[in-house]
């Protein structure tokens, strides 16, 4: 074999590693803080990212929903998850946003704005390498947990959307004007 031919095999093996690394089966994870952590969501459930305007606030609803935006021409109801998690609310700021995501309840699917403190990434990861969620007894609820990523230098909280909104897609529709 050539010193060309031999440079050809190498090349041709590389791109073949290549094309293997990017089938792996690695889930996609929207990022964003948090009071200082760093949490995930599946990429696929995320529709938009979207600045923080004026909400109309709904009478009679938790403390955490915020009320409803008009997206397009449809009603959204937002929620704050600083709130939500019980974290100390702050002053929202140029960097706060509204993730904009599609969550499941049942057979239906909703359509939920959610408030963060600014979006930071979007990480790769191998789910193989997502640890479940720790376990803190009864006292501690994490079932919006899905688990726990190594990312670079940290840890990121992956997020089941689904049931970080549960309750409110349980509030009757027709308060959150959703359909």
């Amino acid at each position: 074999m050539s010193i060309v031919q031999e440079s050809v095999a190498e090349d041709v093996q590389s791109v073949g590693d290549i094309n293997n690394i990017a089938e792996q089966d690695w889930d996609q994870f929207l990022t964003f803080m948090l009071a200082g952590e760093e949490y995930g969501i599946d990429i696929l459930r995320v529709q938009e990212i979207k600045g923080l305007d004026s909400v109309t606030e709904i009478p009679n609803t938790p403390e955490y929903v915020l009320g409803v935006i008009n997206l397009r021409g449809n009603v959204i109801p937002v929620i704050d998850l600083r709130m939500r998690f019980g974290i100390e609310c702050q002053e929202y700021n140029r960097t706060t946003v509204v993730i904009v995501v599609r969550v499941r309840k049942e057979e239906r699917e909703l359509t939920l704005g959610i408030v963060v403190d600014n979006v930071t990434d979007v990480y790769n990861i191998d789910p193989e390498r997502i640890d479940a969620a720790p376990e803190f007894g009864a006292q501690v609820d994490t079932s919006f947990v899905a688990g726990i990523a190594g990312v670079d230098d940290g840890m990121v909280i992956l997020l089941d959307v689904d049931k970080v909104a549960s309750s409110v897609s349980e509030l009757k529709q027709s308060e959150l004007g959703a359909r």
